[in-house]
Protein backbone atom coordinates (compact mmCIF):
# COMPACT_ATOMS: atom_id res chain seq x y z
CA UNK A 1 0.00 0.00 0.00
CA UNK A 2 1.78 3.49 -0.95
CA UNK A 3 1.92 6.35 1.65
CA UNK A 4 -1.18 8.10 0.03
CA UNK A 5 -3.36 5.31 0.40
CA UNK A 6 -2.28 4.93 4.16
CA UNK A 7 -2.98 8.14 4.21
CA UNK A 8 -6.59 8.41 3.16
CA UNK A 9 -7.22 5.15 4.95
CA UNK A 10 -6.10 6.81 8.23
CA UNK A 11 -8.17 9.77 7.54
CA UNK A 12 -10.68 9.86 5.52
CA UNK A 13 -13.42 9.42 7.64
CA UNK A 14 -12.63 11.85 10.53
CA UNK A 15 -12.18 14.15 7.61
CA UNK A 16 -15.27 13.40 6.30
CA UNK A 17 -17.37 14.12 9.67
CA UNK A 18 -15.37 17.29 9.95
CA UNK A 19 -16.85 18.16 6.58
CA UNK A 20 -19.93 17.19 7.65
CA UNK A 21 -20.13 19.27 11.04
CA UNK A 22 -19.11 22.56 8.79
CA UNK A 23 -20.85 21.72 5.38
CA UNK A 24 -23.77 20.09 6.85
CA UNK A 25 -23.87 18.01 3.86
CA UNK A 26 -22.84 14.68 2.85
CA UNK A 27 -22.37 15.38 -0.73
CA UNK A 28 -20.62 18.72 0.05
CA UNK A 29 -18.27 17.20 2.47
CA UNK A 30 -17.02 14.47 0.55
CA UNK A 31 -16.30 16.83 -2.30
CA UNK A 32 -14.33 18.76 0.22
CA UNK A 33 -12.32 15.59 1.24
CA UNK A 34 -11.88 14.88 -2.06
CA UNK A 35 -10.32 17.75 -2.89
CA UNK A 36 -8.38 17.91 0.37
CA UNK A 37 -6.17 14.65 -0.90
CA UNK A 38 -6.20 16.00 -4.58
CA UNK A 39 -4.37 19.24 -2.91
CA UNK A 40 -2.02 16.78 -0.92
CA UNK A 41 -1.78 15.06 -3.96
CA UNK A 42 -0.71 18.10 -5.61
CA UNK A 43 1.82 19.60 -2.84
CA UNK A 44 2.12 17.15 0.70
CA UNK A 45 5.53 16.38 -0.38
CA UNK A 46 6.00 19.84 0.47
CA UNK A 47 5.70 18.71 4.26
CA UNK A 48 8.92 18.55 5.78
CA UNK A 49 7.41 16.93 9.28
CA UNK A 50 4.57 13.81 7.83
CA UNK A 51 3.65 13.66 11.74
CA UNK A 52 2.12 17.36 10.92
CA UNK A 53 0.00 15.51 7.84
CA UNK A 54 -3.08 15.12 10.11
CA UNK A 55 -3.02 18.63 10.63
CA UNK A 56 -2.22 19.64 7.60
CA UNK A 57 -4.99 17.74 5.92
CA UNK A 58 -7.85 19.29 8.65
CA UNK A 59 -6.04 22.95 8.01
CA UNK A 60 -6.74 22.07 4.37
CA UNK A 61 -10.06 20.93 4.54
CA UNK A 62 -11.07 23.68 6.22
CA UNK A 63 -9.70 26.26 4.12
CA UNK A 64 -11.76 24.81 1.24
CA UNK A 65 -15.06 25.01 2.82
CA UNK A 66 -13.90 28.73 4.04
CA UNK A 67 -12.91 29.17 0.43
CA UNK A 68 -16.32 27.42 -1.34
CA UNK A 69 -18.62 29.40 1.53
CA UNK A 70 -16.60 32.84 -0.45
CA UNK A 71 -17.92 31.66 -3.29
CA UNK A 72 -21.57 30.66 -2.87
CA UNK A 73 -23.92 33.37 -3.11
CA UNK A 74 -25.52 32.49 0.11
CA UNK A 75 -24.30 29.90 2.89
CA UNK A 76 -27.07 27.01 3.42
CA UNK A 77 -28.41 27.24 7.12
CA UNK A 78 -30.05 23.73 6.55
CA UNK A 79 -30.22 21.77 10.01
CA UNK A 80 -27.91 18.12 9.88
CA UNK A 81 -30.74 15.46 8.12
CA UNK A 82 -31.09 12.06 10.46
CA UNK A 83 -28.59 10.91 8.30
CA UNK A 84 -26.35 13.03 8.63
CA UNK A 85 -26.05 12.75 12.30
CA UNK A 86 -26.24 8.99 12.35
CA UNK A 87 -23.13 9.60 10.00
CA UNK A 88 -21.29 10.73 12.80
CA UNK A 89 -22.81 9.87 15.54
CA UNK A 90 -20.79 6.66 17.64
CA UNK A 91 -23.40 3.92 18.02
CA UNK A 92 -24.08 3.90 21.82
CA UNK A 93 -25.55 0.90 23.99
CA UNK A 94 -27.98 3.67 26.31
CA UNK A 95 -31.37 4.91 24.51
CA UNK A 96 -31.37 7.95 26.17
CA UNK A 97 -27.32 9.02 25.78
CA UNK A 98 -27.69 8.09 22.32
CA UNK A 99 -30.87 10.71 21.63
CA UNK A 100 -29.16 12.86 23.79
CA UNK A 101 -26.15 12.99 21.65
CA UNK A 102 -28.30 12.85 18.78
CA UNK A 103 -29.94 16.10 20.00
CA UNK A 104 -26.38 17.66 20.38
CA UNK A 105 -25.08 17.31 17.34
CA UNK A 106 -28.76 18.69 15.51
CA UNK A 107 -27.66 21.69 17.40
CA UNK A 108 -24.03 21.86 16.67
CA UNK A 109 -24.90 22.13 13.38
CA UNK A 110 -27.56 24.80 14.17
CA UNK A 111 -24.75 26.96 15.82
CA UNK A 112 -22.40 28.97 13.75
CA UNK A 113 -19.70 27.99 11.88
CA UNK A 114 -17.36 29.98 14.16
CA UNK A 115 -17.83 28.03 17.00
CA UNK A 116 -19.37 24.73 15.22
CA UNK A 117 -15.79 24.46 13.72
CA UNK A 118 -13.80 24.32 17.12
CA UNK A 119 -16.44 22.41 18.85
CA UNK A 120 -16.12 19.68 15.80
CA UNK A 121 -12.63 19.21 16.34
CA UNK A 122 -12.32 19.47 19.85
CA UNK A 123 -15.09 16.73 20.80
CA UNK A 124 -15.67 15.03 17.51
CA UNK A 125 -12.20 14.63 16.00
CA UNK A 126 -10.50 14.73 19.67
CA UNK A 127 -7.60 17.71 18.31
CA UNK A 128 -5.70 19.72 20.99
CA UNK A 129 -6.31 23.38 21.27
CA UNK A 130 -2.91 23.70 19.52
CA UNK A 131 -3.84 21.70 16.74
CA UNK A 132 -7.08 23.52 16.13
CA UNK A 133 -5.43 26.88 16.50
CA UNK A 134 -3.20 25.74 13.18
CA UNK A 135 -6.27 24.57 11.22
CA UNK A 136 -8.28 27.45 11.95
CA UNK A 137 -5.82 29.65 11.92
CA UNK A 138 -6.51 31.83 14.74
CA UNK A 139 -4.74 32.01 18.43
CA UNK A 140 -4.55 29.31 21.09
CA UNK A 141 -6.79 31.89 23.21
CA UNK A 142 -9.63 32.38 20.54
CA UNK A 143 -9.97 29.12 20.43
CA UNK A 144 -10.76 28.63 24.09
CA UNK A 145 -13.00 31.29 24.12
CA UNK A 146 -14.59 29.94 21.28
CA UNK A 147 -14.92 26.22 22.46
CA UNK A 148 -16.41 27.93 25.71
CA UNK A 149 -18.79 30.00 24.47
CA UNK A 150 -19.75 27.46 22.00
CA UNK A 151 -20.52 24.78 24.71
CA UNK A 152 -22.64 27.56 26.89
CA UNK A 153 -24.75 28.03 23.62
CA UNK A 154 -25.30 24.23 23.33
CA UNK A 155 -25.94 23.94 26.89
CA UNK A 156 -28.68 26.84 26.88
CA UNK A 157 -30.45 25.23 23.49
CA UNK A 158 -30.02 21.84 25.81
CA UNK A 159 -31.94 23.17 28.25
CA UNK A 160 -34.67 24.83 26.21
CA UNK A 161 -36.07 21.90 25.40
CA UNK A 162 -36.27 19.57 28.50
CA UNK A 163 -37.53 16.78 27.21
CA UNK A 164 -34.48 16.12 24.55
CA UNK A 165 -32.01 16.40 28.94
CA UNK A 166 -31.39 12.81 29.98
CA UNK A 167 -33.93 11.36 32.31
CA UNK A 168 -31.65 10.69 35.48
CA UNK A 169 -29.97 14.09 35.27
CA UNK A 170 -29.96 16.16 38.39
CA UNK A 171 -30.16 20.03 37.89
CA UNK A 172 -29.72 23.03 39.97
CA UNK A 173 -32.36 25.35 40.27
CA UNK A 174 -31.26 29.32 40.29
CA UNK A 175 -32.47 29.51 43.91
CA UNK A 176 -30.02 26.90 44.63
CA UNK A 177 -32.34 24.07 44.76
CA UNK A 178 -31.99 20.52 43.67
CA UNK A 179 -34.30 18.94 41.26
CA UNK A 180 -34.26 15.21 40.09
CA UNK A 181 -35.92 15.31 36.56
CA UNK A 182 -37.28 11.60 35.57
Amino acid sequence: MSEFEELVDAHYQALFRFGMSLARDAATASDLVQETFCIWAAKGDQLRDRSKAKTWLFTTLHREFLNLRRRASRFSDEPLDEAAAEAVTAPQDDADRQMDGQRALELLGALDETYRAPLALFYLQQHSYKDIAEILDVPIGTVMSRLSRGKEMLRRKMMVEPSSAPKNILQIQNGGSIQHHG
